[in-house]
């Protein structure tokens, strides 16, 4: 086939799609999406000026999409999509699962789930606490240097100081 005919037969099996989202603070992210029934693989791109929070956000969003672990609740297993995750608990060597409407129980102790979700965004903020670091709603100082932490589905939890500078940290806030 012709180079000719090549660029002709690939323009016609692309598209490409744009979408512009106005984030907090005034920033802009902008997506472009090429449609090509010829492309061999998925492939993601992220340009930016530095890698912040809000990049790392996204890729840890990005990361979970298709990732699961294994929960137990009223004697049935589930696997549950980790992105559902809002905070982990350890209560007496059990450790809590807790989603927006749902508590399960996973069999790995809190310091093993630490290490298995610390790509997914997740982020340990005391002895017994694991956050899903996209989902705080809000952030407010406590006592002796704590960190009072409001969760997406309303729960507050609190970081004890020994994690408190790294979680600011990792939030990109001071």
């Amino acid at each position: 086939m012709s180079l000719i005919r090549q660029l002709m037969f690939q323009a016609i099996a692309s598209q490409t799609l744009f979408c512009i989202m106005f984030l907090k603070g005034g920033e802009i992210l902008k997506i472009e999406i090429n449609v090509d029934e010829n492309a061999a693989d998925m492939e993601i791109i992220v340009t930016c000026k530095k890698l912040t929070p809000k990049v790392e956000k996204i890729l840890a969003t990005l990361r979970m999409m298709d990732s699961q672990m294994v929960v137990r609740k009223n004697n049935e297993i589930y696997l549950l999509d980790i992105a559902r995750i809002i905070y982990i608990e350890s209560v007496e060597r059990k450790c809590f699962v807790y989603t927006a409407d749902e508590v399960y129980e996973s069999e790995f102790p809190l310091y093993e789930l630490e290490q298995q979700l610390a790509e997914y965004g997740f982020f340990r903020v005391s002895k017994s606490f694991l956050i899903h670091l996209p989902s705080i709603q809000s952030l407010k100082a406590d006592i002796n240097r704590r960190i009072r932490i409001t969760m997406s589905n309303g729960e507050e939890i609190i970081a004890s100081r020994q994690y408190a500078d790294e979680l600011k940290k990792r939030l990109g806030v001071k």
